[in-house]
Order: structure tokens, then sequence, then C-alpha cells
């Protein structure tokens, strides 16, 4: 018997509502994997445990992600950059777009940043406690901009302009004012792809438009392809994931003062509170063949998928999952993938999410809200449009 869901777990107004919880919870127990019929993507495979999900995100070969790695391209659409960007292509060319970006998001090549990350968040936390009151979306967005910057190598003349235009492709309150920034950011990204592969620099940009695959070069679309898609994944993650995580222990004094008062490694506390927000709601894939998923028949075409948050709440994999446990261990949450497609870039994020809970808790003695938190609209990204809050010095 297949299991068919009437939630739509697409609608994102569901990720906001304070029910959401309990109902996951309920369909989640019902069965690991449903049948779920969307507005706009059709029918589609709704895996709602930990175990299938990783089975899932690990076999590539049977669950493909050249056709659509996220939902709402709408049915039978296949994205732009199929088979050409790292979050849309499969082993082993997934492997091969990686290569010439991994040197720049190591744990190596991250330790050596990590002071001046350190240093840039405390400098946006002592602006904000200066002013009193802030939106705190805003405070944590201005990081993993300005970080971007730095591995793009982008010349001070531009960063500017280059931060606004990011800005209103992540942070617009349209669709479509979204896509406009995108349509500049593009652009510009080719230009400097342009002339780097010319006069190459020590910098991502450079790294990937010189790199050589048997023994060619990379297309210059798809180099574009990737920076954009590199920049996107690298902002969006750490903003959502710090103003999420900041709600948290702002709405919970009692974690607050336990990481203040230093019981709980900040490295523990950023992994559970990655797995607490899981503000990449649903990763997408496609069976490459006929195929059984937890008793049901998935056909070649099918596309599945993974409710991350979900997969983090299961109590199958995590100890009283509803409690946000800063020391939880062992925490093998699933915000930042799994296997071939294991961010990229889960150091840099890391490091960036510390210094942002660290810089908060070192500047301000407390942190209240101002107003309600209003949450965004998506299933991609989901987290705060707005967080105004009043900030005491310590």
């Amino acid at each position: 018997m297949v299991t068919t869901t009437s939630v739509d777990l697409t609608d994102p107004a569901l990720w906001a509502r304070p029910e959401t919880p309990e109902l996951v919870a309920e369909l989640r127990a019902e069965a690991p994997v449903h049948r779920t019929d969307t507005v706009d993507d059709g029918a589609i495979w709704s895996v709602m445990t930990y175990r299938e999900s990783a089975e899932v995100l690990r076999n590539a070969a049977v669950f493909s992600s050249e056709s659509g790695s996220l939902l709402g391209a709408g049915v039978g659409n296949v994205p732009v950059g199929s088979g050409r960007m790292m979050a849309l292509t499969d082993p082993p060319r997934h492997r091969e777009l990686r290569a010439p970006a991994n040197p720049f998001f190591s744990k190596g090549g991250v330790r050596g940043a990590s002071r001046s990350i350190a240093d840039r968040a405390a400098e946006l936390f002592d602006r904000a406690v200066e002013q009193g009151e802030a939106d705190l979306v805003d405070v944590v967005s201005a990081l993993p901009l300005a970080v971007m910057c730095d591995l793009l190598d982008v010349p001070e003349k531009d960063r500017d302009m280059v931060v606004r235009v990011c800005d209103v492709a992540f942070l617009g309150a349209t669709p479509e004012e979204r896509r406009a920034g995108h349509q500049q950011l593009i652009p510009y990204l080719l230009h400097q792809v342009m002339l780097r592969r010319s006069d190459p620099r020590d910098d991502l940009i450079s790294m990937m438009a010189t790199y050589r695959v048997n023994g060619r070069l990379l297309p210059v679309e798809d180099v574009v392809l990737n920076l954009d898609n590199i920049v996107v994944g690298g902002v969006q993650t750490v903003r959502h994931t710090a103003a999420m995580g900041l709600h948290t222990l702002v709405n919970r004094p009692d974690l607050w003062r336990r990481l203040q008062r230093g019981e709980v490694s900040m490295d523990s506390a950023v992994d559970e509170l990655l797995r607490w927000t899981s503000v990449g709601l649903h990763t997408l894939r496609t069976a490459t063949r006929d195929t059984e998923l937890a008793g049901r028949r998935i056909r070649r075409g099918d596309r599945v998928a993974v409710w991350v948050w979900s997969a983090n709440r299961d109590p199958e994999a995590f100890e009283a999952p509803e409690e946000i446990r800063l020391d939880r261990s062992p925490n093998k949450h699933l915000a930042l993938g799994l296997g071939a497609h294991y961010c990229i870039g889960a150091p840099l994020a890391k490091t960036e999410l510390s210094a942002l809970f660290t810089a908060a808790l070192e500047k301000a003695s407390a942190i209240e809200p101002t107003g309600p938190a209003e949450y965004n609209r998506s299933i991609i990204n989901f987290g705060l449009d707005r967080f105004p809050v009043r900030l005491t010095p310590r």
C-alpha cells in the first residue's frame, strides 16, 4: 500500500507554523516515504526518516542530481546548469568540478582565514551594540558576503556594487527582484573570469577559470555557473543558519547563558544549531532506474525529495530530537548533506557561524526582540527576513 499524504510539504507557509513539528513527526511515524502531490512539481516521493534519507543521499548512481537538486522548477523542467554545475552533476563529473575549489574550502585553507573572519564578526556586533537596535538578519548577512568577496578577490572598487547586487539577489522581497540581482551578478562574474583566465591570481575565480580537465579548460559558462552556485550556497546557508540560530538562543536564555559561561564548546553548539534549524529544508534527486525505498516501488524518472528538516528530527537517529542539546554527541546531522554532495563549504560555513555566535555572546550581555521575527517564504533556504532586536552592551 502506498501512503499518500495530502500535506503539501512544498508550501513555504507550512514551515513557519507552530504545529509543523508535530505534523511532520506524525508523517514520519506513519511511513518513512510518502507519495506527495505538490502544486508546482506534481507527484513526488517525500523521504521523512534519517535512514532512508541517508540512503538516497549516498547513492548517486540510483538517485541522481542531474535533473535538479531542488524543488520548484516545475514538472519536466531540467535546470540550465544540468551536468555543468557541482550541484547538478554526479560522480565522476562532480569530483572534477569540485577539485579546483577544494583548496579554498578545506579545513587547512579555512584555518588561515579564521582570525580575520572572527575580527570581522566582532566589528559587526560592535557596530550593532553601539547602535543599540538592529535587524540581526542584516548584521549576520554582512559576514558571508565579505568573506565571499575575499575568496573571489573582488577588487576594492567593485565591492560595494557586488555586495549591493548580492543583497538584491539573496534578500530581494520577490522572486523577480532576486532574479534581477543574479542577472547583474552573472555578467560581472563572466567579466572577471575572462580577465583572470588571461591574468590569473591566487583566488577562487582564477583557479576555476584556469582549471583543466583532461587538458582542456572548463567552458567559461560552466565556470560562471559554478561560481554563482558557490556564492549563493556560501552566503545563504550562513545567513539563514546564523539568524535562525540567534533567534533560537535569544528565545532560550538558558542556552545563551550556558554558551556565555563556556559550559558548551562552540563547535558542538554550531553543529546542534545546524541540525535544529536545518535551513536547507530539502534536497531533490531523480531515480535513474526502478528501485525500492522503504518498501515503496520507485520508478525510473520519479523525483525523490529528502526532507532534511524531518530527517534531522528522527528519534531513530537522535536521542530526544525535539530538545536542543548544544553538547549533543554524536551529531551526524544532514544539514550540510552527505556523500558526494556533502557541502564543499562546510568548514568555512562552520567557521563563520562560530565567529558570529561568539561575537554576539562576547559583545552583548543580552539581545531582546523589539518586534516579531518575520519568516521568509522559501523551502530552499528557510529562514528569517527580519529579526529586529535591542542589544545591551556586555
